[in-house]
């Protein structure tokens, strides 16, 4: 399904964050760091959406969207974390994505939120004045508490100021009229659809798209569940509905390259100014194995049309945040580290 695609694109293998934990280091795939172990890191376990999305993010309407499921096998969408270890809540339809883009708020709650806003300011000046006072009076232990509190007010200041700033400016006209919530399968051509619409309205630069264990393959008249079919047991009927399933995957993400290729971003396309990752958490589901994971990066301007087989293991393996720190400074995050990394992945 990539052939058509293929020189905007480069396949890795070798690329892992040298963790184990099955399917709870899937949870861990944009930030290199297990949520169990991110207690004592400055930046806990940050997505690297987010971690971009704090420094960039106050550029558009939304510093970043974040789609997926809330049910399913293992807590649903768990893609995106804060500083502060807080699971992202996702944006779990077509519909609900749709409104969030392009449906403005009636007059009477324009108003309700400016109240609101009022509201949280005033509080959090309030909590502020206590806990700067109180800082004075505690020990060292204490103190470093104190920090995070002061983190955390300083992000809830941020979105404050952010939802000040867009909530009287009109959000773009839709080009079309509200999608139905159908199912994750057949929903997935729209969620594809309004993230480039995001991008291309400029109302966001940063998405995650999750597809999880609820992606029911009924719909491909498969009649067993996706992740029981990953469990496979090298069962010859189960790989080839896993393939079926996963293909039609692959077949949406081309469309949606070919689609970004298509729309026009000043003097280049929308591809080529837009970095995709594709992949997963897990290298094998059937034997819960979390290294080598699947990893491919379209667009933002590489040079593409490659295959690349990077080491496995030893003083020359290569973590894939080292990748992730080379798309952080593409995009203007001055960083020389992130999660796991080991410096940045010089790539053309």
């Amino acid at each position: 399904p990539l052939w058509d695609v293929r020189q905007h694109m480069t396949v890795y293998r070798g690329l892992d964050h040298g963790i184990k934990g099955g399917h709870f280091a899937v949870h861990s795939f944009l930030s290199g760091v297990l949520n169990s172990e991110a207690q004592n890191r400055p930046l806990g376990n940050v997505s690297i959406d987010q971690f971009i999305a704090d420094e960039i993010g106050h550029q558009t309407r939304f510093p970043s969207l974040t789609v997926g499921s809330e049910g399913g096998i293992h807590g649903g969408c768990q893609i995106a974390w804060t500083k502060s270890g807080v699971r992202v809540p996702p944006i779990t339809g077509p519909a609900e994505l749709f409104d969030r883009l392009f449906v403005s708020d009636s007059p009477e709650r324009q108003e309700r939120r400016h109240q609101e806003n009022r509201l949280q300011a005033s509080i959090l000046d309030t909590v502020l004045g206590e806990a700067n006072r109180l800082s004075q009076r505690v020990n060292r232990e204490d103190k470093d508490k104190l920090d995070e509190y002061f983190t955390s007010i300083r992000d809830v200041e941020k979105r404050l100021e952010l939802r000040q700033r867009w909530s009287s400016l009109p959000k773009p006209k839709p080009p079309f009229d509200r999608p139905s919530n159908k199912n994750k399968v057949d929903d997935l051509p729209m969620l594809y659809e309004l993230i480039a619409l995001a991008l291309q309205t400029d109302s966001t630069r940063i998405a995650t798209l999750e597809i999880g264990g609820d992606f029911l393959p009924q719909s491909l008249g498969i009649d067993k569940g996706y992740h029981g079919l990953s469990h496979h047991g090298n069962d010859e009927a189960a790989i080839k509905h896993l393939i079926t399933l996963e293909t039609y995957q692959i077949e949406h993400f081309a469309k949606f390259l070919a689609r970004l290729a298509k729309l026009e971003d000043g003097d280049r396309t929308l591809l080529d100014s837009t970095a995709v990752l594709f992949g997963s958490g897990i290298g094998d589901a059937n034997t819960h194995k979390n290294s080598d994971l699947p990893i491919l990066l379209a667009g933002g301007g590489y040079r593409h049309g490659e295959f690349k087989q990077l080491p496995a293991a030893g003083p020359n393996k290569v973590p894939l945040c080292n990748l992730f720190v080379d798309l952080a400074q593409r995009m203007g995050v001055e960083s020389e580290s992130f999660g796991s990394s080991t410096g940045r992945f010089g790539i053309a």
